[in-house]
């Protein structure tokens, strides 16, 4: 079963964005994200869109968060990638012509729907700035520098 992983990545950008104090390069970016910086400023074109993040070109330019890190939550981030859907499971057929097909489908319906709203309730219910505060506290139990630098070790 395919995942789309796009979440993830975004709060693992956006959190190293907030550690740096002046914009974050494409490059620098992905370079923690083990990819390419195109794919870096597609995705983050999305959430400038949003109100997100904010680019600055020329020399000393780069991303930035556009908002406080209280002001965001994983479904914000989760609305600007386009509200990709949060199950990776579904009905066998969507327009089934078998009554015994058509049963299973509306029960299934209405679980996934149920599952789908807490599943998003909860998603608006984090910031990034709680995320923040968890990695600074994991980062700093594991470093004795707690710098950004070191939140790859080991990866």
């Amino acid at each position: 079963m395919k995942t789309d992983t796009r979440l993830s990545g975004v709060l693992h950008i956006l959190l190293h964005m907030a550690g740096q104090d002046r914009p974050a390069t494409s490059e620098i970016l992905a370079r923690a994200m083990t990819t390419n910086p195109v794919v870096v400023r597609r995705i983050l074109a999305g959430l400038r869109e949003r109100g997100l993040v904010r680019s600055e070109k020329g020399h000393g330019g780069g991303w930035s968060l556009a908002r406080p890190l209280s002001e965001i939550t994983l479904r914000d981030v989760h609305k600007a990638l386009g509200g990709p859907a949060v199950l990776a499971i579904g009905n066998r057929a969507e327009a089934p012509a078998c009554l015994v097909e058509l049963a299973v489908n509306a029960a299934l319906d209405d679980v996934f729907d149920q599952a789908e709203a807490v599943l998003l309730q909860g998603l608006g219910e984090v910031t990034l700035a709680a995320l923040s505060a968890d990695f600074q506290a994991r980062l700093t139990a594991r470093t004795r520098t707690g710098t950004l630098e070191d939140a790859h070790v080991g990866h």
